[in-house]
Order: C-alpha cells, then sequence, then structure tokens
C-alpha cells in the first residue's frame, strides 16, 4: 500500500481514486448535457441539478410525479460481457416508465452509481447510455454521483439506481378511480425480458450449462445479446397518444416490472373490478419459451417472474380501443386486446392452470385473471 505526501495513508492508498472519478466526468459530460434543453440551468457539475419549472405557472393545478429503481441482477450479464452502455438505457425505462403510468411527463433524472472501483471508462459507458435513454424519454439528465466503495465492493462490482421527477395536469391524472366495467385491456409489446427476472433466467441459463456467448438459433443471435437487449422505453410514445383525440379514452396504465403482467395489473384495478387476461391474444417471444425450457420452469412462475412479452398495459375505453391501438402501431409499438375489466362478482372462476391475483404489493386492488392458453408452442405449456 502506498504512502502519502507526509508518509501515512492517503485517500488514494485506501483505495480511493478522485482522479479516476474526474476523468469518468470528463468522458460522459458531452452526453450529458445533450440531454440539456433551455430550462435546465447550471450545466454538469454543479452540486444540485437546476431545472426552470415556470412552464408549470400555466398548469392548472400542478401534481410532481417521482419514480426511483435500479436495474437488478441484469448487472451480471453486463459484467460477464464487458459491455455497459446498454444498462443505462435500462435503468432509465424503468424509472420514467413507472412516471408516464399515472400520465405524467418526466422532467428531470438523477443516478447513482455504486462501484469497488472507479474506471473512467465503464463508469461513462453506464451513463452515456442513460443519457441516450433520457434522450429517447425526452428527459433531461440533471445530475448524478458516482460512489467508489473498496473493501465493500470487488473492483469489478457495481450498481446502478435513479430517480427521475415528473408532472401531470390533476384531472390529467391516470389510475384506478377511472377504471370501469367494459373497459378494454390492451398490452403492447415487450422489447425482450426488459429488467426483471434474471434472477431466475441466470438460473435457468446455468441449468442449461449454456455460456453467454453461445449462438441460440431462436433467437437469431448470441445468448448474451438477448440478455442484454435493452428496456423499450414506452414515455414518449405513450404520452404522444395522451396528447391525442383517442388518448382521452385512456383510463390507466400498467407498467409490467416484477412480479408480473397480473401483479402489476392488479395495482391499477379497484377492489371492486377484475380484469380477464387471455392468453390467446399474443404468443410470447422466443426467449421467454427457451427459459422454460433451460431450467423446466412451469407457465406460473415465469408469469410470476417476468413479462411474458408484454412491457406495457394501457385500461381504455371500450369505444377508443381502436384508435388507441391504431396510435400505438403508428407509433411503431405494437399493441394487441388482450382481456376485458369485469364486475368482480362475475370474474370467471380459474380453471385448470389459470391463475387469478388480487391485490398486489400493498395495494387493495382489483382480481386479475390469467385464463386460457398462449398459441403456437406454448399451448402445451403449463
Amino acid at each position: 500500500m502506498s504512502a502519502g505526501a507526509s508518509g501515512g495513508l492517503s485517500y488514494a492508498s485506501a483505495g480511493v481514486d478522485t482522479e479516476a472519478g474526474d476523468r469518468a466526468v470528463e468522458l460522459m459530460k458531452d452526453a450529458v448535457a445533450a440531454t440539456h434543453g433551455p430550462e435546465v440551468l447550471g450545466g454538469v457539475g454543479s452540486f444540485a441539478g437546476l431545472v426552470d419549472v415556470s412552464a408549470l405557472k400555466d398548469y392548472r393545478r400542478p401534481l410532481l410525479a417521482s419514480s426511483t429503481d435500479g436495474v437488478g441482477t441484469k448487472i451480471a450479464v453486463a459484467r460477464a460481457l464487458g459491455i455497459h452502455d446498454t444498462i443505462g438505457r435500462d435503468l432509465v425505462a424503468m424509472v420514467v416508465d413507472d412516471i408516464v403510468v399515472v400520465g405524467a411527463r418526466p422532467l428531470a433524472m438523477t443516478d447513482y452509481i455504486a462501484c469497488g472501483k472507479v474506471v473512467p471508462e465503464r463508469i461513462a459507458d453506464i451513463v452515456r447510455g442513460i443519457a441516450e435513454g433520457c434522450a429517447l424519454a425526452g428527459c433531461a439528465l440533471v445530475g448524478g454521483e458516482t460512489a467508489e466503495h473498496p473493501g465493500l465492493m470487488a473492483d469489478d462490482d457495481y450498481d446502478v439506481a435513479g430517480a427521475a421527477v415528473g408532472v401531470v395536469e390533476a384531472d390529467a391524472l391516470l389510475g384506478p378511480e377511472r377504471v370501469r366495467p367494459g373497459d378494454v385491456v390492451i398490452g403492447m409489446e415487450a422489447s425482450g425480458l426488459h429488467s426483471n427476472g434474471y434472477s431466475l433466467v441466470r438460473a435457468a441459463i446455468a441449468a442449461a450449462g449454456l455460456s453467454w456467448d453461445a449462438h441460440v438459433p431462436a433467437f437469431g443471435r448470441t445468448l448474451g445479446e438477448e440478455a442484454l437487449e435493452p428496456t423499450r422505453i414506452y414515455t414518449r410514445d405513450l404520452l404522444d397518444l395522451l396528447a391525442s383525440e383517442a388518448g382521452a379514452g385512456v383510463h390507466a396504465l400498467c407498467h409490467v416490472t416484477g412480479g408480473g403482467l397480473a401483479a402489476n395489473l392488479a395495482r391499477v384495478v379497484p377492489a371492486h373490478l377484475g380484469a380477464r387476461i387471455d392468453r390467446g391474444s399474443w404468443e410470447p417471444g422466443a426467449v421467454f419459451g427457451e427459459v422454460a425450457a433451460w431450467g423446466g420452469v412451469g407457465l406460473l412462475d415465469l408469469e410470476a417472474t417476468l413479462n411474458m412479452g408484454i412491457g406495457m398495459i394501457a385500461i381504455v375505453s371500450a369505444g377508443s380501443a381502436d384508435a388507441v391501438i391504431a396510435g400505438l402501431r403508428d407509433s411503431g409499438l405494437p399493441a394487441v386486446t388482450i382481456g376485458e375489466v369485469l364486475p368482480r362478482e362475475i370474474l370467471p372462476r380459474p380453471e385448470a392452470g389459470d391463475a387469478l391475483i388480487a391485490g398486489s404489493k400493498g395495494v387493495d386492488g382489483g382480481a386479475v385473471l390469467m385464463a386460457g392458453r398462449h398459441p403456437g408452442a406454448w399451448s402445451t405449456v403449463r
């Protein structure tokens, strides 16, 4: 261990390289600055990110919406492959797509990276990915922190988290209060596994003895490339939809993250209602079937963990469903009707292979019935 100028210990000899941190900032600052519009003040490096919100004075009753999240064990895949520029997009998606669920427009985001050792190029790759995600979402990246934790984390270890704030007009707030019997449930296609369930995915891959560089014919690419596919960011497409004539029929949105489709949908269905989801209305992507086969994972466990090919859900009035689906497809976002909202007392009883979820994550919400069988090869999966 090297000594400081006085002959004793120094911060550097204790394992913290502040100069490496400064180099990382130099490498990332252009990407961060590219997300800044005229409403962002102070530039990169300020103690606090500043955003001019004088436009909010035009709101009748502005509500601030906030969200914070991370990426989870998908980071283990990035570390194994040495590819770190997609994790940032995952982080942004996990945060801002929670904000748009209430109808809010994200305004600003901050990030936090904890690592065992600052490798400037790796940190810059992560932040460039975050900046790219913010640009896709129309959200400014106004600040962040990189913390070096020698002795607590191994040199190659890191974790990322982020937080964002947005705004919505009070009378435009989306949620279960707007949901009515007869509403239609629309599912929007996921880009892949997104950023949840990777502990199960990695366990299934290990059980099958596969490596990340293995070519998987069903994917047309390597396992690692499929696993690192960035999470789709729905924010801009949904904000455009909500601003359109068809958007008036949108009653609630649901981001399908940890816990799967049913558990998250139950959070935006009122307690006196239920949603019947027809599995036969869509076929999950190949990656979900491969995970099932590699790990011998049953359908109910898959559904309780992974998004099964649906990353975002809209609950809309029956009369606006066709226009909503057309609008989403026009924006390049495949969408399909996957179910309907019913009074809870007439929700069908579960049959063999069905799953019924009532309430979730501390929310006294409605019931969601996953019924039927997915088409194609999935028809035999139990």
